[in-house]
């Protein structure tokens, strides 16, 4: 019944290693005793290549959070501005107002004359303080960028490190209210266009380098003085967020 079932297995084995001989198997095992189940060593990668790099990388220092310390750095080498042609004009007024103004970039007035908000802009600047029973010496102005540009603005490649600059200033002033002046402070503090931000007292939330600390402040963004000598229409609307900024605080 069916086929021979004889089978020679030592012929058969000797056949399967003389195939597999063939195949380029010629060990059935390392020349040296191997535990099968001990668990793999982890795979060592080569890492020098990746430590020289690191070693190489420039280290960021912690931005001062003493007011005085941070102004000396914010005028110093290490400031984004710092290789720009012109000097720098720094925050002024009373860091302990209850009221920080921020601006965008100083003018072509403020950086010859070393003030901010001066020339034209900064009249209309004074009139807009005195119509709210403030003066500069009441206030504490700060600008988001502290040489101007060439080009006048903030260019959108350094925007976001200035913007983190600002939120640290205001984080160590700690003002009750802060009026935002121009599209580029109210991006870094509020997140929106002056046209989309102003009209509601805004909240922001800052945080002094890494502390760990954070405050919120109240934040009323604006029209820049300069827009509003080219758009004096807009006048009335920058008296209401006037209005808005002093409302519940004391002359």
């Amino acid at each position: 019944m069916g086929a021979d079932q004889n089978i020679d297995w030592q012929i058969a084995a000797a056949s399967v290693l003389e195939w597999w001989r063939d195949a380029g198997v010629d060990s059935l095992a390392d020349e040296a005793p191997r535990d099968w189940t001990a668990v793999p060593a982890p795979v060592v990668r080569e890492t020098k290549r990746h430590a020289v790099a690191e070693s190489n990388a420039p280290i960021v220092a912690p931005l001062p959070t003493d007011l005085e310390a941070f102004s000396t750095w914010r005028g110093g080498s290490e400031a984004p501005e710092s290789g720009w042609s012109g000097a720098s004009i720094l925050a002024t007024g009373n860091p302990k107002s209850d009221i920080m103004i921020v601006t965008d970039v100083p003018d072509r007035d403020d950086a010859e004359s070393g003030t901010l908000l001066s020339g034209a802009a900064g009249r209309l600047f004074d009139r807009m303080l005195a119509a709210i029973g403030r003066d500069r010496s009441s206030v504490y102005i700060a600008p988001m960028c502290t040489i101007r540009p060439v080009a006048g603005r903030i260019a959108p490649e350094i925007e976001q490190r200035l913007g983190e600059l600002i939120r640290h200033h205001v984080a160590i002033v700690e003002p009750k209210r802060l009026f935002v002046l121009g599209n580029a402070p109210s991006r870094a503090l509020i997140g929106a266009d002056v046209p989309r931000a102003r009209g509601r007292l805004q909240w922001v939330n800052v945080e002094v380098g890494q502390s760990g600390k954070s405050i919120a402040v109240e934040a009323v963004a604006s029209f820049h003085p300069r827009l509003l000598l080219e758009r004096p229409a807009e006048k009335a609307r920058a008296w209401k967020d006037l209005q808005m900024l002093i409302a519940g605080l004391g002359a």
